[in-house]
């Protein structure tokens, strides 16, 4: 019995995690929960579950859970960053899946680290934000760091085909999202509506809109290089409608390994919580015959640079990356909220990015710093945007 902590439990991934641990109940146990504001859900999961700990985003909303759950729940409700901390580091714990969305994951993700939890990592901005600082902490507490974003996944398991002294190429595949074929004029009047359609997956509001700006793809990036331990020039994405393929590693004899599969985020899940194993989802087999054919494109740098920013916030280095993830979560939000327009996004994160210099290692205060700093500056440029 593997016993788990999970941040992020109302969210898509949330909820998928769920789904895996009720359909084996004898291989898994919930020790811990933490969500935002959705407390509705929250309690249902806490009933079912029956965590040592939970946490939600503030006191306001601990108090409100309160209220819908027995007595004895009372004393295991925590809130806030520290709240979060509380259920990552809870001691029954094994493993932490760290599922929240943004840089709220980093802190808890390094406290379960440091408390010797293995990870189960969703929250692809702990490493890009910081990815030597992450995977540093945990070489020296001997735990193990596992992904779960399908990307990542599908080359974690292609490298197991060879030495990764022979990697030519990792390549990571990109559905395109709803806008592939948009013009740039087309691009300009996209609806938060229909950016949040996204033609394969089902995913969170956040996410929805970084698959379509390609800004996904591009922190799924910075995370292979430090995940990997792959430089940035060993790195590349394709487009690829299908989302069949999920990603692939070349090595150096030219032979290409993918990992194929139907585009269901329970197999990426279960594979990481049973590792080395693997589990009978029951789910449907992928027919490549029904597929038909399979299709790859360049990515268009010039329709979407969010995917050239990340590039280059990953090349220079320093709180570049940092200053990427912080600005875009700013921009994001002000796009939902109808505050800018969908092509704004990327001009608020390259804006930002300019004021910021480039640089090596940095230590987690400077990093965090940065952050702050972004978000301030992103919604100084938001402003004049409106005002423009």
């Amino acid at each position: 019995m593997k016993t788990l902590a999970l941040l992020g439990s109302t969210g898509s991934i949330g909820k998928n995690v769920l789904n895996v641990v009720r359909a084996f109940p004898d291989r898994f146990r919930i020790a811990g929960l933490a969500a935002g504001k959705n407390i509705t859900e929250l309690a249902a999961q806490v009933l079912e579950f029956q965590p040592e700990s939970i946490s939600v985003a503030d006191e306001v909303t601990a108090a409100r859970l309160a209220e819908l759950l027995p007595a004895e729940y009372r004393q295991k409700i925590f809130w806030g960053e520290e709240g979060n901390i509380q259920v990552a580091t809870v001691p029954a714990a094994q493993m932490v899946i760290t599922a929240v969305v943004g840089a709220a994951g980093l802190l808890p993700t390094l406290a379960a680290i440091k408390a010797g939890k293995d990870i189960g990592l969703a929250n692809k901005e702990t490493l890009v934000m910081a990815g030597r600082i992450v995977m540093q902490a945990v070489r020296e507490h001997k735990v193990s760091l596992l992904p779960i974003d399908s990307e990542h996944s599908a080359i974690f398991q292609a490298l197991e085909a060879g030495r990764r002294d022979d990697v030519a190429m990792l390549i990571l595949t990109a559905s395109g999202g709803p806008f592939r074929t948009f013009s740039p004029e087309q691009l300009a009047c996209v609806t938060p509506a229909q950016a949040l359609a996204h033609p394969n997956w089902s995913m969170g509001r956040k996410i929805s809109i970084d698959s379509a700006t390609l800004m996904n793809k591009g922190l799924e990036v910075i995370e292979a290089r430090w995940l990997f331990d792959i430089p940035a020039e060993k790195i590349r994405v394709v487009v690829h409608p299908e989302s069949i393929v999920h990603s692939l590693v070349e090595y150096i004899d030219g032979s290409v390994m993918a990992q194929l599969g139907i585009p269901d985020m329970r197999i990426p899940i279960a594979y990481a919580l049973s590792y080395p194993e693997r589990l009978n989802l029951g789910l449907s087999r992928l027919s490549l015959s029904a597929c038909g054919s399979l299709n790859f494109e360049k990515p268009d740098y010039a329709r979407f640079p969010a995917l050239d920013l990340a590039f280059a916030a990953l090349q220079e280095g320093g709180v570049k990356p940092a200053v990427l993830n912080a600005a875009n979560e700013v921009a994001v939000a002000a796009f939902l909220e109808q505050k800018i327009g969908f092509t704004d996004i990327a001009r608020v994160v390259e804006a930002v990015l300019a004021q910021f210099a480039a640089g090596d290692d940095l230590d987690l205060g400077e990093i965090l710093a940065a952050d702050r700093k972004a978000r301030e500056l992103a919604g100084e440029k938001i402003l004049e945007i409106n005002r423009g």
